[in-house]
């Protein structure tokens, strides 16, 4: 076959795509900033298994991975706690991230996937309207396709020029900023609940969690915001007062980053460019986990090129990855990311209540990393259960408001998601582009 593609970093998505490709003859180069062997984040993450398959991707070693534990939401007050009920079935499994890069590129390599680390991608090449390559702090590559796996702050698609109705920044409440760490366990005393999170912590806008495992304790402290020392610290010491096995010693981690929970990218494809994972916001918005999300993208995207048979790999060949993925995967992931729009506009004393009258149970709160449809969240509840929800939002008229709200910026969602162009002409794809980005504006 012979045709050319350049996979923009190493992130998840790509990786897996570029393995796909490659097996069909696809010359496939992937050019990453990072050594091998600073690939991943010195922690876990959990993503549902089946993902695995769907990329054609081997299932790890079993001493590799462990499957994730039942979470205990706790509302802002700490009063009330509601536990997750997974059914064994549905259990995700958890991995050291390093691993899982490590099960990714070997795959891929298996596959024919030529790499090229320590070489930072700097922006895209263009011929036009079309992308032809990548400029790297090692000179400039060129080839048929180039497919952005170079994450959230992709400097491929911030350099795109606007014409392309390819979004550049991620907008308010897109970002979350993260410490992460992995403490020293400082007794022995078992943990009521092995996996607590707290909503709207200390009344920021925001989430934390403690994860008691069998030597350490897994700690996370997450806002909106740019998390500064004093605010770690202030964090870490309430959620200590609630957890006696959490030690102060990091034995791991201490890591801050931000990821990306928003809706998926608008557009995802131009001429000669394709974007997948964290480049295209393909996470979770309530949780920020995307690699399963990003590995069933991969296979969208590889089945699209291949089927490509004329190799023009263009917006109107490309577009097929675009409306797949949204019918898919896409208006899930909007739809979740009204929901968690309204999380942020939540007064703790709401969350609180929302709790104590159970407008919330642990059914609407059981979300998993492979989450991409409000169905994880209302499916299974009773008529009498939606009745006693809205008898108790209608006694607090300003949450109602709320709620309302997000109800219609669902719907709306959800109808412009069904009318995006069947065929990608420029006027009709930046149209449409700009009312699906307008129903995240707060």
């Amino acid at each position: 076959m012979g045709k050319t593609i350049i996979i923009a970093g190493a992130g998840h998505g790509g990786l897996a795509a570029g393995a796909l490709l490659a097996e069909k003859g696809f010359d496939v180069t992937v050019y990453e900033k990072k050594k091998e062997t600073e690939l991943g984040y010195d922690w876990t993450d959990i993503f549902a298994p089946g993902a695995l398959a769907v990329a054609g991707i081997p299932m790890p070693d079993k001493e590799k991975f462990t499957y994730k534990e039942n979470m205990t939401f706790y509302s802002p007050n700490c009063k009330k706690g509601l536990v997750q009920d997974v059914p064994e079935g549905q259990l995700e499994i958890k991995m050291e991230r390093r691993d899982i890069y490590e099960l990714l590129v070997t795959h891929a390599r298996r596959n024919g996937v030529k790499f090229v680390f320590e070489c930072e991608v700097k922006g895209a090449i263009l011929f036009g309207s079309r992308v032809v390559g990548i400029r790297t702090d090692k000179g400039e590559y060129y080839a048929d396709l180039v497919i952005d796996a170079a994450g959230m702050d992709s400097p491929i698609r911030k350099s795109l020029p606007q014409f392309l109705s390819i979004e550049k920044e991620e907008g308010e409440f897109s970002r979350f900023y993260v410490y992460r760490a992995f403490y020293n366990k400082a007794s022995d005393e078992p943990a009521k609940d092995p996996y607590k999170i707290y909503m709207l912590p200390q009344g920021k806008i925001g989430i934390g969690w403690v994860a008691s495992e069998e030597d350490f304790t897994d700690v996370l402290i997450g806002r909106f915001a740019p998390l500064t020392e004093e605010e770690i610290k202030s964090s870490f010491e309430a959620m200590q007062s609630e957890n006696p096995r959490l030690g102060t010693e990091v034995k791991r981690g201490g890591q801050l980053v931000s990821i990306p929970v928003r809706q998926p990218l608008s557009v995802l494809v131009a001429d000669g460019y394709a974007a997948i994972g964290d480049s295209a916001f393909m996470t979770v918005p309530i949780i920020g986990s995307g690699i399963a999300n990003s590995f069933k993208a991969a296979r969208i995207l590889a089945d699209t090129i291949i089927a490509d048979k004329d190799c023009a790999f263009d917006i109107q060949t490309l577009w097929k990855y675009q409306t797949d993925f949204y019918k898919k995967l896409g208006s899930g992931l909007a739809g979740l990311a009204c929901v968690k729009l309204l999380l942020t506009d939540l007064r703790p004393e709401e969350l609180d209540y929302m709790f104590e009258t159970g407008v919330l149970t642990a059914d609407d709160l059981t979300i998993g990393a492979d989450s991409t449809s409000l169905l994880a969240i209302l499916g299974g509840i009773a008529p009498a259960d939606i009745a006693n929800k809205v008898k108790n939002v209608v006694r607090d008229k300003v949450l109602l408001k709320k709620i309302l709200l997000t109800g219609k910026r669902m719907a709306k969602v959800t109808a412009v998601v069904s009318a995006m162009p069947k065929k990608p002409s420029k006027c009709a794809v930046s149209a449409w582009a700009k009312k699906y980005e307008a129903c995240f504006r707060l």
